[in-house]
């Protein structure tokens, strides 16, 4: 079996194990993940960070992101302008939010395009060295590669929940781990966090 092979086994597992959690216990697990991670992610006021409105059965990072805003975070959520190309725009409380691509939500075209120093990154499965497997797209492999192609280095916390996780992620050199990720469990730092 094939590398790209094995990623859709364990995308399409995972993702239906997530899919499997009752509405009520995912809102209680998305709460744990604003607990764990509310306070215990460090950044100067001022600093943007990317999260996402949920689609499907995603965990609801909204009330971390409100939490993070309270200690001066600036909010942006991702917009798919094609197939290729996501950008991040701002997220203020009175701008009206329009479909986004891919199912999402956010802000409108005249919402300011912010690049994120931290990024928030939905995902299908991770394993414990901070490999991810994404929905399959791309967008957020382009969207960090065009980043660091402008001297920018994100940190990435993967959001999930503890049933996404795999022993093992087939990676290859050029895929790009995570520097933490959240679950309802807790936010585990990996050794790329530095600061």
């Amino acid at each position: 079996m094939s590398s790209r092979e094995m990623k859709a086994e364990m995308r399409a597992e995972r993702l239906a194990l997530r899919d499997a959690i009752p509405t009520d216990t995912r809102i209680e697990k998305s709460l744990a993940m604003a607990d764990h991670a509310g306070e215990a992610i460090a950044f100067a006021p001022g600093t943007i960070i990317s999260g996402f409105l949920p689609i499907r059965s995603e965990a609801d990072i909204r009330p971390l992101m409100a939490r993070l805003q309270v200690r001066g975070a600036r909010l942006c959520v991702p917009a798919i302008l094609d197939r290729q190309t996501i950008v991040f725009r701002e997220l203020l409380r009175e701008a009206p939010l329009v479909s986004t691509g891919f199912g999402t939500s956010g802000p409108g075209p005249d919402a300011a395009v912010l690049d994120p120093d931290i990024m928030f990154v939905p995902l299908s499965a991770f394993d414990a060295r901070g490999h991810r497997i994404g929905y399959g797209a791309g967008h957020y492999d382009r969207a960090i590669d065009r980043l660091k192609q402008k001297g920018m280095h994100p940190k990435l916390i993967g959001i999930a929940f503890d049933c996404q996780e795999v022993a093992h992620v087939p990676d290859e050199p050029h895929d790009v781990s995570l520097d933490a990720i959240l679950t309802e469990s807790g936010l585990r730092f990996f050794a790329s966090w530095i600061g």
